[in-house]
């Protein structure tokens, strides 16, 4: 196991700088996804990690070393792509026993190795069998399999259950989290998937644009959203944001820097009509454009003199209803400046007391 840090790490591709200054700690032992969208750099600062991309500068900390100048196969990590990159006429076994081979590791103890490993991923039954027999999830464990031979420091994951379907990926997922537990290695994943980055890892780094946008656990980045950008990249349906100039009137001057509000869909509550005077709320008549029905859940679209928002819901959907009253707490109120930046110093007493007329 092994504790990565990065220092001042940056990546220019000619005049383009795609990671810009990184500083980042990740902690040895965690699960830790770098999350973001197409081109943020997040897949590029794992090759760096991995000796793959030479940063443009900075330093590279892999336990109690600088990695620098060291080549990928000397950095004790094993990397897990996409692709799965398996040799196809090679048998299973063949391919997670290739790396010990050119170890020169012993026949007896490559035995032992790939025995336990092939049990751990479940696949000891197909270890005759060659990958184009296999399903996408087989053939991934077998990819698996081959990096966990190696018993390294580190293990890399570059979007690995990109190329599966959507259950198998959920099955995928889970499997994934109850490896780790059993190593107990460091884990560094790369996706796309804000999913996947919430479901698995127990700290995860959203990118934008080379940046890191926060750090944290995922409830700590889904609840505490440092920025716009992470407001709304974290949760489906997207935390709403509108202009705090559109519903001034039902919030009184709460401060110059407020510009823009926010909330999660499912803080919301939804009725016909407004029961009670209860001056908690920011409330919201609206107009009913679409209703996704989902079982357990509804998503509406509806509009009003904020914009268009979503709403998700869990109480029975509203069938003929073309209106419908938005309540969102004040407690559950997210504010932020020109810039995107969370406004923090906006407390559920101050929103009391400006509402009241008191500020």
């Amino acid at each position: 196991m092994a504790e990565i840090i990065l220092k001042n790490i940056s990546k220019k591709f000619k005049e383009e700088e795609v990671v810009k200054n990184l500083n980042v700690t990740i902690r040895d032992g965690s699960f830790t996804v770098l999350v973001g969208p197409s081109g943020c750099g997040k897949s590029t600062t794992l090759r760096m990690i991995a000796g793959l991309e030479q940063q443009s500068s900075g330093d590279i900390w892999i336990g109690d070393e600088c990695v620098n100048d060291l080549p990928p196969g000397k950095r004790n990590i094993a990397m897990v792509f996409q692709n799965y990159a398996l040799y196809p006429t090679m048998t299973v076994k063949g391919n997670i026993e290739f790396g010990l081979k050119n170890k020169k590791v012993p026949k007896k103890e490559r035995e032992k190795l790939i025995r336990e490993i092939s049990e751990i991923v479940g696949l000891t039954d197909y270890l005759d069998k060659k990958p184009n027999k296999l399903s996408g999830g087989q053939r991934q464990r077998v990819a698996l399999a081959r990096a966990m031979v190696k018993k390294p420091k580190v293990f890399i994951l570059d979007e690995p259950l990109s190329n599966l379907d959507a259950k198998l990926r959920s099955q995928m997922r889970s499997e994934l989290i109850q490896l780790h537990k059993k190593l107990g290695t460091t884990f560094v994943y790369v996706t796309h998937d804000q999913v996947e980055a919430m479901s698995m890892g127990d700290e995860i780094a959203i990118l934008n644009k080379g940046t890191i946008q926060q750090m944290g656990s995922p409830m700590n980045v889904y609840h505490e959203p440092n920025n716009i950008f992470t407001a709304e990249f974290i949760g489906t349906p997207a935390m709403n944001i509108f202009e705090y100039n559109k519903v001034k009137d039902h919030l009184s001057n709460l401060s110059r820097k407020v510009k823009f509000v926010g909330f999660r869909p499912e803080h919301a509550l939804l009725a016909l009509t407004e029961k009670e005077k209860d001056a908690g709320y920011l409330k919201l008549a609206s107009e009913i454009i679409t209703m996704e029905t989902l079982g357990a859940e509804t998503i509406y679209t509806v509009k009003n003199e904020a914009g268009v928002m979503h709403i998700k819901s869990f109480i029975p959907p509203f069938e003929n209803a073309k209106e419908l009253l938005v309540s969102i707490p004040y407690e559950k109120l997210y504010f932020f400046d020109q810039e995107g930046k969370r406004y923090r110093s906006v407390s559920t007493r101050q929103m009391d007391t400006a509402l009241a007329g008191g500020a």
